[in-house]
């Protein structure tokens, strides 16, 4: 099926078969949007093959919300919650993509949700990751031990919990 793309008036919005749909956050740089894309087509992927179709219909609310395509519009002042939801659907997005041994910095996902002002979401980033940690999703580690992202200074990572669920 081969469908027409075309950019919309409005710089917020592209046209697919005559359909808006809202675009992509361009402050997303471009190598994480490369990684949150990736895992948007893997998980509709496994919508179309009907494989485990809540699981990856979750992926894909995930990676789509990561993006700026979903959730509160990317173009307005974010409200804690919506900052903290995409925060946790871009750490989510962002560890599904990677190997299952494989960490991300509370940095990525700042940087996906704020661009080139990703230290002004630093705090909400470890925030986030403490709640995913408290929920046994993420692991919290500095130097290779479990810790709390609130409650320790320097650079931390986060990878796949105990109750992680791709």
């Amino acid at each position: 099926m081969l469908r027409t793309v075309d950019l919309s008036d409005d710089p917020r919005y592209v046209v697919v078969d005559g359909r808006r749909w809202r675009a992509t956050d361009p402050g997303v740089p471009e190598q994480l949007r490369t990684e949150l894309v990736a895992e948007l087509m893997s998980a509709r992927r496994a919508v179309a093959a009907a494989e485990v179709v809540a699981g990856a219909r979750g992926r894909v609310q995930d990676a789509k919300v990561a993006l700026g395509e979903r959730g509160e519009p990317w173009w307005e002042a974010a409200s804690p919650e919506g900052r903290a939801e995409r925060l946790a659907a871009a750490m989510r997005t962002l560890l599904r993509h990677r190997a299952p041994t494989s960490t991300i910095c509370p940095s990525d996902a700042a940087r996906v949700v704020a661009g080139d002002r990703f230290r002004s979401a630093m705090d909400d980033a470890r925030r986030v990751a403490g709640q995913l940690r408290e929920a046994g999703i993420v692991r919290t580690t500095q130097k290779g031990k479990d810790v709390d992202p609130l409650a320790v200074r320097g650079p931390l990572r986060i990878g796949r919990g105990p109750q992680w669920n791709a």
